[in-house]
């Protein structure tokens, strides 16, 4: 929530500055308004970036500016524009700050390429030009997109010396039959839509077929993503939702059997997904977990599903037998 007051009250600041910008009295005095907007823009960037790092290092800083730089160039109402075309100075300074960064970060850029592996190289490079959350989340728009278009024909990604154990199986049918419903609703939504607006019914019908591609890309996920077991621990995964890895000497030993109580708990992590979980693991050091709105307990079991838990159970018995010496 912190985070997300960094982020939200410069926006809201900028935005009530910029509808401001519109009014009677900003187009009567266009030059303040537009020293106004500049400087309103800056600050509170600047006063957010302080409040998070009490030393904000040069390269922040810049891009701080630089940030508020284009947030004028590009977002200025009209008011505010006329404004800085009567001041070319100050116009010149905001291209400059963004010259300057765009240089500087190319620069950095240049030098992680260079310092970083050849498999690191170009995520550390573009860690430097794109803020990290938005690198995150284009690789992750990325990799569904790769997953939804090219996954009927790869193959799970197994590393050398883990096992690997599939519960794709028991939810593949299930998520066929909502991708086929999902595709009847969108193509039914479209035809009733156009009749009343064919502009609203192109524009949900795009966000339809993304919506589709990502859940073709989740069923494709559950299959290329297994849970693993190796000699660094146990993966356990959902897809692409979610993922939890455990030391093996953390894990003090399966439930005898599953329970509903046992599933529920605060302290239990249920990462079955369309099921009922068919294997409990009870942790004997409990792992902390990032509070959302409030804060949560730490995990003590993970609960989730194996198409055959047999076989997975006899693997992490015989992996937990071999002691940490050993593997």
């Amino acid at each position: 929530m912190r985070n997300f007051a960094w982020l939200a009250l410069p926006l809201l600041a900028i935005a009530l500055a910029k509808l401001a910008g519109h009014s009677g009295l900003a187009q009567r005095h266009p030059r303040i308004a537009a020293l106004l907007f500049v400087w309103i823009a800056a600050d509170t960037l600047m006063l957010s970036l302080m409040a998070k790092e009490h030393r904000p290092s040069r390269e922040a800083v810049l891009a701080r500016l630089a940030t508020a730089a284009l947030v004028v160039l590009l977002g200025a109402p009209p008011a505010v524009r006329s404004g800085l075309a009567t001041m070319p100075s100050v116009s010149v300074a905001l291209i400059l700050t963004l010259l300057v960064h765009t240089g500087w970060s190319l620069l950095r850029a240049g030098k992680a390429w260079r310092v970083n592996a050849p498999g690191e190289r170009w995520r550390k490079a573009a860690a430097v030009l794109v803020p990290e959350p938005l690198l995150r989340l284009a690789m992750a728009e990325v990799t569904v997109l790769r997953m939804a278009l090219t996954g009927w024909r790869a193959k799970p990604h197994v590393p050398a010396g883990a096992l690997p154990f599939a519960y794709h199986r028991h939810l593949a049918p299930m998520m066929a039959v909502l991708l086929t419903l999902q595709a009847i609703e969108i193509a039914v939504q479209d035809v009733l839509l156009r009749l009343w607006s064919p502009r609203a019914a192109n524009l949900l019908l795009e966000v339809g077929v993304v919506l589709l591609l990502y859940s073709v890309g989740l069923i494709h996920s559950l299959r290329l993503r297994p849970i693993l077991l190796s000699a660094d621990g146990l993966l356990i995964r959902s897809g692409m939702i979610a993922g939890q890895m455990v030391r093996l000497e953390h894990i003090a030993e399966p439930a005898p059997e599953v329970t509903a109580e046992e599933v529920k708990a605060a302290t239990t992590r249920n990462m079955a997904l369309l099921a009922w979980p068919n294997v409990i693991l009870r942790l004997s050091h409990p792992v902390e977990r990032k509070p959302l709105l409030r804060p949560r307990p730490p995990i003590r079991a993970l609960a989730f599903r194996v198409d055959d838990p047999a076989a997975f159970l006899a693997a992490l018995e015989a992996a937990r037998q071999d002691g940490p010496e050993n593997r």
